[in-house]
């Protein structure tokens, strides 16, 4: 009995070795992909906001060019009539 506890609080020498296959590597490399992809969907949600900005924007002053124009021609035909 004490022999049998004895032998479970002692490490057998190739317990404590060192792991020596390329587990960290690959698990470095998963969490690299990882933040990789999480990088490249904030950068893509970022352009989609800034894009619609833009697009918004430039709508925008489209219509007031629009309406300003219309009404410089329509001031143009009156000054014209005076």
């Amino acid at each position: 009995m004490f022999l049998g506890a004895a032998l479970l609080f002692v490490q057998a020498p190739g317990w404590s070795l060192p792991r020596t296959d390329d587990s960290g590597a690959k698990q470095d490399l998963k969490s690299a992909e990882k933040g990789t992809k999480k990088a490249a969907k904030t950068t893509s949600k970022g352009v989609q906001k800034g894009t619609a900005k833009v697009y918004h924007g430039t709508k925008k002053v489209f219509h007031k060019t629009k309406t300003t124009t219309k009404g410089a021609v329509e001031g143009g035909k009156e000054g014209a009539k005076q």
